[in-house]
C-alpha cells in the first residue's frame, strides 16, 4: 500500500511536468496541431501548452492569435460557424488534423483565402462559445477550462491526501516497533514460567493479549517520552563489602549455577564471577501467599526459586507462574530500580539470594584484580617498559583468553606468528633445535607470569623455538594487529617517551589549560536567590527541575536554575555525584558545554546557576522531525565530538551523553549540558559505577567490567544512530531487554537501513566494538582517527571551532525570556522535608559559591 501510494504521487508530479495535457491522447499535446513539447508555433509566435495549470484562460487566449495574418485592420471577422475548419493554424511542421480555436470566424487556409469583412457577427461574445472537436465530439472551451479547474483541484486534494496516508503509515510503523518493545517487555516475565497445564498456557496468552491491547492506546505517548538516567550508589573503595560464602549442597550449587548459565544477562559473566556468585548467595523462606518482591518497590536483591511454585503478576493480573531453577529480580544487581512486575508465592518456596553490593563487590574485586594482574605482567615485558599507564590498561583490555590441553604445541619453531602469550595458569615447555642433535632439546621451562612470543608484535618474525603444553594450560594472547592500533610506531612512541622523561612537553593550542583565576561577572558574584525571578520550567529530571529565571534588576539578564531537592539526594546516596558535577563544571570553558556560574543552598534544595541556551534540546527538535538527514546530524556530532575530547583531555569521562543532554544556543550550535554522571578519571584507571542511560551504556558497564574514557566512544555511536534513524538502536520498554540487546552486540542491529546509509553505519560499528580497547577514538590515532572517516569527508572542522560554518538548523527565539523551544512543564508543588544532615557544607561545600 506504502509503495502504491508512493508510485502514484511521483507519477501525478511527472504527469503534471510532461508537455502533455488532460486532453492528449497520444504523444503531446491537444491534437497534431500542438507541437510534442507542447507548443504551437504561427508567424514566429510561440505559444505554451498550460491545460494542465490553472493559466488555461491565459493559453487560450494566445491560442487565439495562432491565426493567418490577419487582413481586418484589427477587427476581427464573423462566422456562420462555431465549428473551426481543419487548417485553421500555419506551422512550421508539419501537423495536420484537428483545429486550434481562435476568437471567432474561420483562419485563413493555407492558400491565403480572404472572407468578406460584411459577414454578419453570430455571437456579441463569440469565445464563450468556441468548440473544439475531441475524439469525434464538439466540446465547448468553456466547459474544458471549468473541467480542467475542477479537475486540478481533485489533483491536489488527492496529493494532500496520499501525503496524509504516508504520514499514518509512518506512525504506524513507529506503533508497530512499540509494539514490539511491549512484546520483549511481557515476554521477558512470561519466559520465567516453567510445568504450566495446557489451561494456564492459555489463560496466559488470552491476558497477554490484553495486556498488549491496553498498551496500545499509550504507544504514541510512549514513543515521546524522554529517556532517563539510572545510577547505582556511587562504589569507594572505604565501603568495602565482604563476601561471606553460606554453606550448601552440590545439589543446589548446581542449581544455582545452571539458573545463571540460562539467564539473557548473567550467562555474559565470567566463570569466577558465576561460581563466587553461587558461593555468596543465601537461604530464604518465604510462606504461602507473601509477596517476595511488589511491583513499584524499590529492589536490591537477586533472586533463584529452589522449591515450591511462584505467581507473576503485573497490574493485579497474572502472567504466569514460574518453579524451580528460575531467576528474577536481576534488574536490582545493577542499580535501585522499581520493580516491573510483583512475585507471589503459591505455597511455601525456598529461595536463594544475593545481595547487589555483594554481586558489585564480586564483580568489582575480581575485575580490578584481574586487570591489575595483568597490567603487572605487561609493566614485566622489557618491550613495553616505555608506555604510559593509560597504553598499559588498553594493552590488558586487548587481551584474549585462550586455552591449550596436555601436549599442545602453542607455537612451533621455524613458523611465523603475530601473537604474543602471557601465562596465567599451567605450564609449558621450551624446546629449539640445536646444533648437533637430531630432536629438539628441552631448554627451559615457563609458568605462571611468564611470556613469549614479544618479538611477533613488532613484525613477521620466525619462531626460534617451539612452546608445547606440559599441563592445562591458560593464556592471555595479543595479536599484532591491536598491537599497532593501540601503539601505533613503537619507534616513534619510544622517542615521544624519551621526551616525557627529559621533562619535554607538547603545546595543545586548541585547549588551553584553564587559569587558576578568571575575570567573571562582577554582577553574578554579588547575585542572591532573591535577585532572581523564575519565568518558567525548562525541564525536569530524576533529582529537580529547571527553570528559567531573570534578574529582577536587569530583566533581559537570564540564566538557567537548576533545583535539586537534597533529600532525594541523600536517599539515592548521589552526593559524590552532584559534588562531581559542581567541581567539574566550574572547571570547564569550552563553547560546546554550557557554563556553570554560581551555586546555593538551602535547608531543601541546591542550586546550580547555568548558562541559558534558548534554542531548545536536540531530543526535541528530533521528536518533532522524525529524524535528521547526514548533513544535520554530522554537524551535531562534530559539536559532540568537540566537547568530548576537550572533556578527555582533562581526563573527565563524561558518561551520559544523549538528545537529552544537548541543547542549542541562539546562534544553533549545540552544547553539552548535565554532567551529574561525570567523573575524573586518571590515565590507565577504571570505574565501577553503575550509571548512564539504559540505552545508551556500554557492555562493560552492564557487566560491572570497569570502564574508563572508551564508554563514552560506544555513546558516541549510539547517539549517531538515534540521530538519523530518529531512536536509539537498542531499545525495549524493560530495562533488562534493553541490556540483553546491547550484549548481543551491535552486529545484530539492522543497519544499515533507508534512514542510515553504510558509511555511517561503519562509523557506528567502530565505535560501538564490545573491547572498549577497539572502539575507534581508543587507538594511537586518538580523534584524528575520527575525524579522517569518510563520514565526515568534506566536514569543515576549522569552520565549526571558528564558527564561519553555518549551522543547520538556527532557532527562533524573539528574546532572552523566550521559552517557545521548549516543551510545557506542569507547575511541581511537592514540597520536600528539609535535609539537615550537612552533608554540603565545608570544603567542597554548596554556600553561595563562584568560580574565583
Amino acid at each position: 500500500m506504502k509503495k502504491y501510494l508512493q508510485s502514484l504521487l511521483a507519477h501525478r508530479v511527472k504527469r503534471g511536468s510532461s508537455g502533455g495535457g488532460a486532453f492528449a491522447g497520444n504523444g503531446g499535446g491537444m491534437g497534431d496541431r500542438i507541437n510534442g513539447d507542447g507548443t504551437c508555433k504561427t508567424g514566429g509566435k510561440t505559444a505554451r501548452n498550460r491545460f494542465l495549470t490553472n493559466d488555461v484562460k491565459a493559453a487560450t487566449s494566445t491560442l487565439n492569435s495562432c491565426s493567418a495574418p490577419t487582413a481586418y485592420g484589427g477587427k476581427t471577422p464573423a462566422s456562420d460557424s462555431d465549428t473551426l475548419p481543419a487548417a485553421s493554424c500555419k506551422h512550421n511542421d508539419n501537423n495536420s488534423n484537428a483545429g486550434l480555436p481562435t476568437k471567432s470566424g474561420p483562419t485563413t487556409p493555407s492558400s491565403s483565402s480572404s472572407y468578406s469583412s460584411s459577414s454578419p457577427a453570430k455571437h456579441n461574445h463569440p469565445a464563450k462559445s468556441m468548440k473544439i472537436k475531441i475524439g469525434g465530439r464538439m466540446t465547448d472551451i468553456a466547459e474544458l477550462e471549468r473541467l480542467l479547474e475542477e479537475k486540478d483541484k481533485l489533483i491536489i486534494q488527492q496529493d494532500k491526501d496520499i501525503k496524509i496516508h504516508l504520514a499514518k503509515i509512518r506512525q504506524h510503523e513507529e506503533q508497530i516497533k512499540s509494539l514490539k518493545s511491549e512484546c520483549d517487555k511481557l515476554r521477558s516475565v512470561l519466559d520465567l514460567k516453567v510445568g504450566e497445564s495446557p489451561t494456564s498456557r492459555s489463560k496466559s496468552s488470552d491476558e497477554l493479549r490484553a495486556q498488549l491491547q491496553m498498551q496500545a492506546s499509550m504507544v504514541g505517548q510512549a514513543a515521546n517520552v524522554k529517556k532517563q538516567g539510572v545510577s547505582a550508589e556511587p562504589n569507594t573503595y572505604k565501603d568495602k563489602v565482604s563476601l561471606v560464602h553460606y554453606k550448601k549442597s552440590g545439589q543446589s550449587k548446581q542449581l544455582i549455577r545452571n539458573a545463571i548459565l540460562q539467564n539473557d544477562f548473567l550467562r555474559h559473566l565470567d566463570r569466577e564471577q558465576v561460581s563466587e556468585m553461587v558461593e555468596c548467595m543465601y537461604e530464604r523462606d518465604v510462606p504461602e501467599d507473601e509477596f517476595v518482591i511488589r511491583e513499584g518497590a524499590a529492589g536490591a536483591h537477586l533472586y533463584v526459586a529452589a522449591q515450591g511454585e511462584l505467581q507473576v503478576f503485573k497490574n493485579e493480573k497474572m502472567l504466569g507462574k514460574m518453579g524451580p531453577g528460575k531467576v528474577f529480580g536481576e534488574l536490582a544487581l545493577l542499580y535501585n530500580c522499581t520493580r516491573t512486575a510483583s512475585v507471589k508465592a503459591m505455597g511455601p518456596v525456598k529461595l536463594w539470594v544475593l545481595d547487589r553490593a555483594v554481586f558489585q563487590m564480586i564483580t568489582m574485586r575480581l575485575g580490578l584484580q584481574r586487570h591489575e594482574t595483568l597490567m603487572n605482567f605487561l609493566r614485566d615485558v622489557p618491550l613495553f617498559k616505555n608506555l604510559s599507564e593509560d597504553r598499559i590498561s588498553k594493552l590488558a583490555d586487548s587481551m584474549d583468553l585462550d586455552y591449550f590441553t596436555e601436549g599442545t604445541y602453542i607455537i612451533r619453531e621455524g613458523e611465523k606468528g603475530d601473537l604474543f602469550f602471557i601465562i596465567t595458569s599451567g605450564t609449558v615447555r621450551v624446546t629449539q633445535l640445536i646444533d648437533g642433535k637430531d630432536e629438539p632439546q628441552e631448554i627451559r621451562k615457563l609458568q605462571k607470569g611468564d611470556f613469549f612470543g614479544e618479538k611477533a608484535l613488532l613484525g613477521d618474525e620466525v619462531r626460534t623455538a617451539s612452546i608445547i603444553a606440559i599441563d592445562s594450560v591458560e593464556v592471555l594472547t595479543l595479536d599484532r594487529e591491536s598491537f599497532q592500533k593501540l601503539i601505533g610506531d613503537l619507534e616513534e612512541l619510544k622517542r615521544d617517551y624519551g621526551d616525557e622523561q627529559r621533562g619535554a612537553k607538547r603545546t595543545i593550542d586548541r585547549f588551553p589549560s584553564t587559569p587558576t583565576k578568571v575575570e567573571y561577572d562582577k554582577e553574578i558574584a554579588a547575585l542572591e536567590l532573591t535577585h532572581m525571578q523564575p519565568i518558567a520550567t525548562l525541564g525536569v529530571g530524576g533529582f529537580g527541575r529547571v527553570d528559567l529565571v531573570f534578574l529582577i534588576q536587569n530583566p533581559t539578564r537570564t540564566f538557567a536554575l537548576k533545583t535539586m531537592k537534597k533529600k532525594h539526594i541523600v536517599d539515592t546516596r548521589q552526593q559524590e555525584h552532584i559534588f562531581n558535577e559542581r567541581n567539574l563544571m566550574f572547571e570547564f570553558r569550552s563553547p560546546y558545554i554550557v557554563r556553570l556560574h554560581k551555586t546555593f543552598r538551602d535547608k531543601k534544595y541546591v542550586y546550580m546557576l547555568l548558562e541559558a541556551c534558548l534554542g531548545g534540546e536536540v531530543w526535541t527538535i528530533l521528536r518533532d522531525r522524525g529524524h535528521f538527514d547526514d548533513l544535520t546530524a554530522r554537524f551535531y556530532v562534530a559539536c559532540v565530538i568537540e566537547g568530548l575530547e576537550y572533556l578527555h583531555r582533562k581526563m573527565v569521562i563524561y558518561r551520559d551523553l544523549k538528545p537529552e543532554n544537548c541543547l542549542l544556543d541562539a546562534t544553533g550550535h549545540l552544547k553539552i549540558v548535565d554532567f551529574g554522571f561525570a567523573k575524573r578519571l586518571p590515565s590507565g584507571r577504571k570505574t565501577w559505577t553503575f550509571c548512564g542511560t539504559p540505552e545508551y551504556v556500554a557492555p562493560e558497564i552492564i557487566l560491572n567490567k570497569g570502564h574508563d574514557h572508551s564508554a563514552d566512544f560506544w555513546a558516541l555511536g549510539i547517539f549517531i544512530c538515534e540521530l538519523l534513524m530518529g531512536r536509539p538502536p537498542f531499545q525495549a520498554s524493560d530495562p533488562m531487554k534493553t541490556y540483553t540487546l546491547i550484549l548481543k552486540g551491535v552486529d545484530a542491529l539492522d543497519i544499515p537501513n533507508r534512514r542510515i546509509g553504510k558509511t555511517a553505519t561503519s562509523l557506528v560499528k567502530k565505535l560501538c566494538r564490545d573491547n572498549p580497547a577497539e572502539r575507534l577514538g581508543c587507538q594511537s590515532g586518538g580523534y584524528d582517527d575520527l575525524r579522517k572517516h569518510r563520514w565526515f569527508a568534506g566536514f569543515d572542522w576549522e569552520g565549526l571551532r571558528s564558527r564561519s560554518l553555518p549551522p543547520p538548523i538556527i532557532p527562533k527565539i524573539n528574546g532572552p525570556t523566550d521559552i517557545s523551544n521548549f516543551d510545557h512543564y506542569p507547575a511541581d508543588y511537592d514540597v520536600p522535608p528539609d535535609e539537615l544532615s550537612g552533608w554540603d557544607e565545608g570544603n567542597g561545600s554548596f554556600p553561595i559559591l563562584m568560580l574565583r
